[in-house]
């Protein structure tokens, strides 16, 4: 039985999926060998069966999807993480855009629509996650695509978006500081509102240069994220005619109880003033918590997408049952402000609606023992990227119609969003806001550095 004309384009994706191999860019990876392995397999013609027998259920299974212009509910399409190592990502950016989209609701929805989220678990894995799309788009006819998690995710549902060009379906808002999305061919059919890696990876290398900490060496996930993060710090030390010291990697999905002694004692041999750390929080937390115990008293710098409200979690629990500090000297760059800086309009809605509404996940999604966060930067730049939305669908008037999705969004000039920083977009600018901020730990509790850091020697 013959494939319908509208999954054509959608089937030869599956079928050249099935014969690409997965080109690897950055330096070559250090340790371990049997993850740099793996990350340079080709795709098995397996991954093209399984994506042809989903497009093939869907197909047969469910009826063409309607037009949402004739419904009264608003579906936008959400594939991140909500179980393993990274699952609190997915789990709080969840939260925070739940909690507003709740609110409009219940004042009556946008132009008398309510918005849903339509969320599916990819485990911070490509392969689901590109299942999960095509799903969200074909079975769920989702509005648009929005608050996706992760580099390696993302990246490989790139493609898809030209594959469904002629139906306007964009990415809005992911969760991720990475560049492709924002380099041609991407940046057309993607929008951002967070600034990117290079934007926060240049911040930290230039407030540890101005500290006198030249020597900066990197712990970094081997994957297309850590690359990412591994392009960023380069460019920007080589700019100060700096260069990396030394560095060591880990697989993507490495718990916090793994053993991280020999990346800890690769980059300690090199004597470094300081280390950048590009990874989720599970892993760069048993990064920090084994160069703690080895006496390695280093300042440790992690990217916005660490989750440091996770990370935080996991060395206090080790300090309490190890009777250790783990948690000085620590910085994190951040892409939204303070969420306990209340003079901000949009921090004094945010917690008033999280506590409020206190959001939960659907029940398939609910992972057992996880205690949701009462605020975090998570769940704040999931608000942020909900709030965005529905300035955009109320600046779309009546006629909610993504075939003029883009032409709205790159109309918004200047919007208040309620941190101090106006969001811009344009037809050559489709990152909202560029604004990095930085914070470390003290006395318990996440602490914003104002005007930046200089971590003197």
């Amino acid at each position: 039985m013959p494939v319908p004309r509208r999954l054509q384009p959608i089937l030869n994706f599956c079928n050249r999926l099935g014969s690409v191999r997965q080109q690897h860019q950055g330096p070559a990876p250090i340790i371990p060998a049997s993850h740099a392995a793996s990350e340079g397999k080709p795709f098995i013609s397996a991954l093209g069966l399984a994506l042809r027998m989903l497009l093939l259920m869907i197909a047969f299974s469910t009826p063409p999807a309607l037009l949402q212009a004739e419904e009264q509910e608003i579906r936008v399409g959400m594939s991140a993480a909500f179980s393993g190592p990274t699952k609190a990502l997915g789990i709080e950016l969840y939260r925070g855009a739940a909690a507003y989209f709740e609110d409009v609701n219940q004042r009556g929805g946008v132009h008398g629509r309510s918005i849903q989220i339509i969320a599916l678990d990819d485990g911070y894995n490509p392969i689901p996650a590109i299942e999960n799309t095509i799903r969200l788009i074909e079975s769920h006819d989702v509005f648009c695509l929005f608050n996706y998690v992760g580099t390696p995710t993302v990246t490989r549902v790139l493609p898809l978006l030209k594959v469904y060009r002629q139906r306007h379906i964009y990415l809005l808002f992911p969760f991720t500081g990475a560049q492709p999305q924002r380099e041609f061919p991407y940046d057309e059919l993607t929008f951002n509102l967070r600034a990117s890696y290079r934007q926060e990876t240049a911040g930290l290398v230039q407030n540890f240069l101005v500290g006198g900490r030249t020597r900066i060496a990197i712990f970094y996930q081997i994957d297309a994220y850590g690359r990412s993060g591994w392009d960023g710090v380069k460019r920007e030390l080589a700019r100060h005619n700096h260069k990396i010291i030394a560095e060591a990697t880990y697989g993507r999905g490495t718990g916090y109880e793994a053993s991280f002694d020999t990346q800890v004692e690769i980059l300690k041999a090199a004597d470094p003033q300081a280390v950048i750390a590009i990874g989720a929080y599970a892993a760069c937390g048993g990064f920090i918590r084994d160069a703690r115990l080895k006496g390695w008293d280093v300042p440790i710098a992690n990217l916005s997408f660490v989750d440091s409200e996770s990370m935080i979690d996991l060395l206090k629990a080790s300090e309490e049952e190890l009777g250790v500090e783990l948690t000085h000297n620590l910085i994190n760059s951040q892409v939204v402000p303070s969420h306990e800086d209340l003079s901000l309009a949009a921090v004094r809605e945010y917690r008033e609606l999280m506590q409020r509404i206190d959001p939960v996940l659907p029940t398939a999604l609910r992972s057992a023992g996880y205690r949701p966060k009462r605020f975090s930067p998570v769940s704040f730049e999931g608000f942020l990227n909900a709030k965005m939305l529905v300035e955009i669908l109320r600046q779309m008037g009546p006629d909610i119609d993504r075939r003029r999705l883009k032409t709205v969004i790159e109309s918004i000039a200047s919007f208040d969003i309620g941190i101090d920083v106006p969001v811009r977009f344009g037809p050559q600018r489709h990152q909202g806001l560029d604004a990095v901020y930085f914070t470390t730990f003290r006395d318990g509790q996440s602490v914003p550095l104002e005007n930046g850091f200089a971590w003197s020697r």
